[in-house]
């Protein structure tokens, strides 16, 4: 008889405060979380339409096409020698400005890796860089 007035007691884990633990730890996370934001090309631009007039003796064009080909002045060279053409061009006129056009239909990696390249040998030679992004033509 004795055995017949034992409960039985339910066995279970108790869920009341579930909701709480799950924010307290959905905001711990968020916290203490950082997220990496993209900060793309760091570039000083001027003011939109203002323009300065620069002697031509002092800037160096390059081009690069469709297919990827760089034209330093008109002269093709490869993308791993430009950094050497620059510093080279750098050592004849220390006040030189690159100015970097490209076609709207270039690969943005080729862009990328001459621009690289480019600073790289501003850098290298003058220690700041001077260079200008001229707009890409119509197709």
């Amino acid at each position: 008889m004795m055995l017949e007035n034992r409960r039985k007691r339910d066995s279970g884990i108790p869920t009341s405060s579930l909701a709480d633990i799950a924010f307290l730890l959905l905001t711990f996370f968020l916290v203490t979380t950082t997220i990496d934001v993209d900060k793309g090309l760091g570039l000083t631009l001027p003011p939109k339409g203002e323009k300065i007039e620069i002697r031509q003796k002092n800037i160096t064009n390059l081009l690069i096409n469709v297919q990827g080909q760089v034209l330093i002045d008109g002269e093709a060279t490869q993308i791993p020698m430009v950094k050497d053409v620059i510093i080279r061009k750098l050592i004849e006129n220390p006040k030189l400005i690159v100015s970097l056009k490209t076609d709207r239909e270039t690969k943005y990696n080729v862009y990328i890796q001459v621009l690289d390249r480019v600073k790289q040998a501003m850098i290298a030679q003058i220690g700041t860089t001077r260079i200008s992004l001229a707009e890409p033509e119509q197709s």
